[in-house]
């Protein structure tokens, strides 16, 4: 299981759009999903879901890093 960012977009409705990240914790993927926030001007929510991707990235000392297989 990992956990992936989603963000809504203001006129996509009630739809949560995602990207080909996948984390290891809630945590690091609530941080990437606010990241996100912070610099798109349309985004009007965000939250993390749970996934099965395989787990791809982490953040390691507050900056997005990538998980090699």
């Amino acid at each position: 299981m990992s956990w992936k960012p989603e963000v809504q977009v203001a006129g996509n409705g009630d739809k949560w759009s995602q990207n080909s990240l996948a984390f290891a914790t809630r945590e690091e993927a609530l941080h990437s999903a606010r990241d996100l926030m912070n610099r798109w001007l349309l985004v009007t929510d965000c939250r993390a879901a749970e996934s099965d991707q395989p787990v791809n990235y982490a953040i390691v000392d507050g900056k997005l890093q990538e998980v090699k297989a």
